[in-house]
């Protein structure tokens, strides 16, 4: 009886086991029919963004997003192991249909930036969808990062373009000012010592170096372990960063300019700064981060207060 009942209990788990590998196996089949059909329907979505990352200075870092995306997933693999898999069908779906909608109104009105965006959707509806409530919790940031491979819509892409030529223009004019420069502003063209024009072009705005700075930090902010206020204000600050490292990269060409020629100039603008300037971001970013380490109290130990406080009150006992 004893052989009888442990054959049936390595019976039971034996099924227990494959009724799990089957589930598992259909989970992942779903899976990949289901990226498969995604891929296929928005592949012209995907050409057209694949297309403004090649031919756009502008949001040629998005095409970094998915890779980053991508090894933020390989990098949770453990977290996510222990995470529930039971699909939400009705959230998942819900986010579908409002995916599927933002997207028709893409065709529509020929809005393409709706369209991509219902991408990023459609993604996070199939991870809610066949994954459930757990795995969704654990990704949902790295879903939020996968926005930043999207280039702005045309209209925002101007309202934010304008502001930061005319500020490199009046922040760069500054800093020369301040070094004895001869300069007067003419809108966006500065003169320099009265017979040199250095232009300010849409093109050197510093809306190329804002985008991959905030690629960056988004990057830096969920690698690092802080606080949430600590990353959001890590994120924030690439803006003012971005500004500030343009600005740099204005003067310094204004000074070739003036100091050696306007070949050089150009030369260091378009090569040699934009190697510059990332690394130079990054390390403002982490001084940023030595700093409000520094301005940030440690966290009170309970446990520790309490023996502190029985040593001063008995100070004779060891």
């Amino acid at each position: 009886m004893v052989e009888n009942r442990i054959r049936k209990r390595h019976a039971l788990q034996m099924s227990g086991k494959k009724h799990i590998q089957d589930k598992l196996l259909m989970l992942v089949s779903v899976t990949f029919m289901l990226l498969a059909v995604t891929v296929w329907s928005y592949w012209p979505t995907i050409v057209t963004l694949f297309k403004d990352w090649q031919g756009s200075d502008d949001y040629s870092a998005g095409q970094l997003v998915p890779l980053i995306a991508l090894f933020f997933v390989w990098r949770e693999r453990k977290n996510l192991r222990e995470c529930l898999l039971k699909p939400c069908w009705s959230g998942g779906i819900a986010l579908l249909v409002l995916a599927q909608a933002g997207r028709t109104y893409g065709l529509l009105f020929m809005y393409e930036s709706a369209e991509r965006y219902s991408l990023v959707l459609t993604i996070a509806g199939l991870v809610l969808m066949v994954a459930g409530w757990q795995v969704f919790r654990r990704v949902i940031w790295i879903l939020l990062i996968l926005l930043l491979m999207v280039p702005l819509p045309g209209r925002i892409h101007n309202m934010i373009s304008g502001p930061l030529q005319n500020m490199a223009t009046t922040g760069s004019v500054f800093l020369m000012e301040a070094f004895g420069i001869s300069v007067s502003q003419q809108g966006n063209v500065m003169m320099l010592n009265q017979d040199t024009a250095l232009a300010v072009a849409e093109a050197c705005s510093g809306l190329r170096m804002l985008t991959a700075f905030v690629i960056v930090a988004a990057f830096i902010a969920y690698m690092i372990k802080r606080s949430r206020l600590q990353k959001a204000i890590l994120l924030v600050s690439s803006i003012p960063v971005a500004v500030i490292c343009n600005i740099v990269r204005i003067f310094v060409t204004a000074v070739l300019m003036l100091q050696v020629s306007a070949e050089v100039a150009e030369k260091f603008f378009h090569d040699f700064a934009g190697l510059v300037m990332m690394p130079a971001a990054v390390l403002l970013m982490f001084g940023e981060l030595w700093l409000m380490n520094k301005l940030t109290l440690p966290e009170s130990n309970p446990e520790q207060e309490e023996v502190i406080a029985k040593i001063k009150k008995c100070p004779g006992k060891n």
